[in-house]
């Protein structure tokens, strides 16, 4: 398993798949994508994309730190999920999130996989709400030291 930088587009596909399946593909191509800041991993296995994340410098007003990074997107594919590939996405995220001056990581996390997040060590935040053709979400964040 290699985990390297990729472009925006080459997350569209897996996004679709795991995220957004029976919607238009375009509902895959986030807000930001292309910023500067904006920055997209994936980890390849034999060559293969198999799990991608996108992190955004995007500030959520409810948390107190200036700058803020979001993570959107994150998808495994079905053949390759419980393998550790979007914790090894994250490790190597939180590094190039501090080089830019931030210190918390945030994101609306499916319910399905609180687990998962809080097991990457972060923490949940409110009540669970709904996000229209998605579903239940809860917002979780991770402070960076």
């Amino acid at each position: 398993m290699k985990v390297k930088q990729i472009n925006a587009n080459d997350t569209h596909e897996l996004r679709h798949k795991m995220l957004r399946q029976g919607l238009p593909i375009d509902e895959c191509v986030f807000k930001g994508d292309e910023d500067d800041q904006s920055f997209h991993l994936g980890a390849f296995v034999e060559g293969k994309l198999v799990s991608v994340a996108s992190f955004y410098f995007d500030r959520n007003h409810d948390f107190d730190e200036p700058n803020q990074y979001r993570l959107r997107g994150m998808a495994t594919s079905p053949d390759h999920q419980r393998k550790g590939l979007s914790q090894e996405l994250l490790k190597m995220a939180f590094p190039i999130i501090k080089q830019n001056f931030c210190s918390l990581l945030w994101c609306n996390a499916r319910s399905s996989a609180v687990g998962f997040y809080q097991k990457a060590g972060f923490e949940k935040m409110g009540e669970e709400f709904e996000i229209p053709t998605v579903g239940p979400h809860f917002l979780m964040y991770k402070k960076l030291g």
